[in-house]
């Protein structure tokens, strides 16, 4: 089993509709018992809160469902449970190179490193902003997702 988890800042707006498409991805590919995914915020202030209600929004409009994921923060054995640990940002993929310990196991990466196709190295934080803001982290993931799939799929030869 290939383990995922994707990081942002707060875990309730771009790490949770990752976590959605590219658990949909997995589902649609039928890899469930191959790959699992799960997210988490470098920040603890949104710990057991539902996802913002603009991305449970903007998912449901295209058939994800991920008003059921809650908060949680990344943890120091998410280091070495986690075979990728992919953050939104690089002030979060910095986060977590800080707080990884020496025997990190997890391979640490962006998460649009996957796309060689995006003209994005970042996802950008919806939190601020309006609706497109959401659409277009969604946009952004669905295309890293397949990418990611792609990699995992080279990589370990499932």
């Amino acid at each position: 089993m290939i383990k995922v988890l994707l990081v942002c800042l707060g875990n309730i707006c771009r790490s949770p509709s990752a976590e959605g498409v590219l658990r949909q991805q997995i589902k649609e590919r039928g890899l469930e018992q191959r790959i699992s995914v799960d997210s988490a915020g470098t920040a603890a202030w949104h710990i057991g809160k539902s996802p913002d209600q603009r991305s449970i929004a903007a998912a449901q409009q295209r058939g994800i469902d991920i008003s059921d994921l809650r908060a949680r923060a990344v943890s120091p054995t998410d280091f070495n449970d986690y075979d990728y640990i992919l953050a939104m940002d690089l002030e979060n993929l910095s986060n977590l190179k800080t707080m990884a310990p020496a025997e990190c196991r997890a391979e640490l990466s962006l998460f649009l490193a996957f796309d060689a196709q995006s003209s994005h190295s970042e996802v950008p934080d919806p939190y601020y902003g309006g609706e497109q803001g959401f659409n277009l982290v969604l946009d952004l993931v669905t295309d890293a997702s397949e990418a990611f799939i792609k990699h995992v799929l080279k990589q370990h030869t499932l």
